[in-house]
């Protein structure tokens, strides 16, 4: 906890989001890959608790250890990059609160930088543009802009070109996720030359308010057949419409017919595959 000298302390949450779909169309030349996603943010949310100080330098914490407390963290990169910018004292005092998963495909990371961008722009009164904040943004992750807007998106390039969306579907969901992470870098990597595991469903799957489908889904089901077969058994479950891996994963989420079908699901999947298996209630924001 922060301690009481740090008062004012303002709290900010940072939502989590999952991909719609995402088209993976090539390799571009700098590196990167050209896609296309609608990211729609979620009700799981990160908290940060930040109280300026009249004490020289950042203090950061963080309720969950394994979250890396020094320049790897992307809070702190965020706020160093934001005070060099703003010509400004880091004085401040960060407690990181953590909810959503590591390398869980539903931007954790990203949306905690974006958030500490927000916040730290209210907090000093600086009034950088979003055009600004934007820029510092895209310096710290390809998909860290989306998260300033707090709304769903279509996100182009490598997820730095963002078209606002209006998505007014609170979709009630299940988020199933096993006790691993997929890399992003390796999701990509692979992506080019991996292939389709006979008997496993990669269709888009058509809904009124858009379709399901992630080109991600197979390379990261070619290594790890574990989440296959868990979409193939969420999808025959009669409380599910849909089912997805979110970004490259390893987070997989299922569409619900109704929202109080999200229990009696998350029992009977860690009956079938195991009680390390992370299920968690959840709604779109668009």
């Amino acid at each position: 906890m922060l301690a009481d000298a740090c008062r004012p302390l303002v709290n900010f949450l940072a939502p989590a989001k999952i991909n719609l779909s995402l088209i993976v169309k090539g390799r571009r030349a700098d590196g990167f890959h050209e896609i296309e996603t609608v990211i729609v943010p979620i009700s799981l949310c990160d908290s940060l608790e930040i109280a300026r100080h009249d004490e020289e330098g950042l203090e950061f914490t963080c309720d969950d250890p394994s979250v890396p407390g020094d320049e790897m963290n992307l809070v702190v990169r965020a706020t160093r990059l934001f005070c060099s910018a703003a010509g400004r004292e880091p004085h401040l005092r960060i407690h990181l609160r953590k909810v959503i998963p590591h390398g869980a495909g539903l931007g954790g990371g990203s949306s905690d930088a974006a958030t500490t961008l927000l916040a730290l722009n209210t907090l000093f009164e600086t009034a950088l543009s979003w055009t600004e904040l934007a820029e510092l943004g895209g310096q710290l992750g390809s998909d860290v802009p989306v998260f300033l807007y707090g709304s769903a998106a279509l996100c182009r390039g490598r997820g730095e070109q963002i078209e606002p969306l209006h998505f007014p579907h609170p979709l009630p969901l299940l988020l199933v996720k096993p006790p691993f992470g997929v890399p992003t870098p390796w999701a990509y990597g692979r992506w080019q030359k991996s292939l389709e595991i006979p008997g496993v469903s990669y269709a888009p799957q058509p809904f009124a308010w858009g379709e399901l489908c992630n080109d991600l889904e197979r390379p990261v089901f070619e290594k790890h057949l574990f989440l296959a077969v868990l979409k193939g058994w969420l999808l025959a479950q009669a409380e599910v419409a849909g089912a997805l891996m979110s970004g490259s994963g390893s987070t997989l989420f299922a569409v619900l017919h109704e929202a109080t079908g999200a229990a009696p699901l998350a029992s009977r999947a860690a009956q079938e595959f195991g009680q390390s298996l992370w299920c968690k209630a959840v709604e779109t924001k668009g």
